[in-house]
């Protein structure tokens, strides 16, 4: 769930007081679920959302262990040969999202906002300001102090990535989104190149803090950071 590095715009305090009245949205969570299944399910809310049928949506998932290839991926970046990691237990899927190649497992957080992107932004490229400026909130109520790379979409702690960030948005809504590491373990990343970013290990959470983080745990932060970035009222 990378994105290709873009230009940088920092969120700053003075967009968000600004903001307008608080944006009714709907808050999921899906469990663990195989990635193409919520691919599909990814597209059904889009085409409602999309149609006015429901709110912006933020949706929380885990998934099995998984490699996904955006529209910028690089053959290079797969370390191993496509059986060896079928041999390990890990699919091989190409998205339609941005960026390069990224790996999702159990106890990482998965969050795909599922939001018309017009109600929050005037364009791509600050939509994922807001993304990353969300994600930046998340980890910082775990006392640790996340950052943007320049020349990097994501978010960082020091010089290690916490999360990936790779989305689509097509007639204004988004899918696609954000992978947070929690508690998941961080050796699948050792096989491939990660958003074909040479030099950078991932973190998560567990590692920056010294103690289990629940995937549980990290959402409720993520809800509430999403509620602060973009002005939002959650409901069930």
């Amino acid at each position: 769930m990378c994105e290709i590095p873009s230009a940088m715009k920092p969120f700053s305090d003075r967009e968000e007081k600004l903001l307008p009245h608080k944006i009714r949205a709907q808050v999921k969570w899906l469990g663990r679920v195989g990635y193409e299944e919520c691919w599909e399910v990814q597209k059904d809310f889009a085409k409602k959302r999309a149609g006015v049928e429901i709110f912006d949506t933020l949706l929380f998932v885990e998934h099995n262990p998984v490699i996904t290839l955006g529209a910028g991926f690089h053959q290079e970046n797969l370390l191993l040969p496509s059986e060896e990691y079928a041999k390990r237990g890990i699919e091989i899927i190409r998205t339609d999202r941005g960026g390069d190649i990224t790996y999702h497992g159990p106890d990482q957080l998965v969050i795909y906002p599922i939001f018309d992107i017009r109600e929050h932004s005037k364009d791509v490229h600050e939509w994922l300001r807001l993304l990353e400026e969300a994600v930046i909130r998340t980890v910082q109520r775990f006392g640790i102090e996340a950052h943007r790379y320049p020349g990097y979409t994501g978010v960082w702690v020091g010089q290690k990535k916490i999360a990936s960030i790779g989305i689509k948005v097509s007639r204004w809504i988004n899918i696609h989104g954000i992978a947070l590491n929690c508690n998941n373990d961080m050796t699948p990343f050792s096989w491939i190149v990660p958003c074909g970013i040479v030099g950078h290990p991932m973190t998560s959470l567990k590692l920056e803090t010294g103690r289990d983080v629940t995937i549980h745990e990290a959402m409720r932060e993520a809800t509430a950071a999403f509620e602060e970035v973009f002005h939002l009222e959650f409901y069930s």
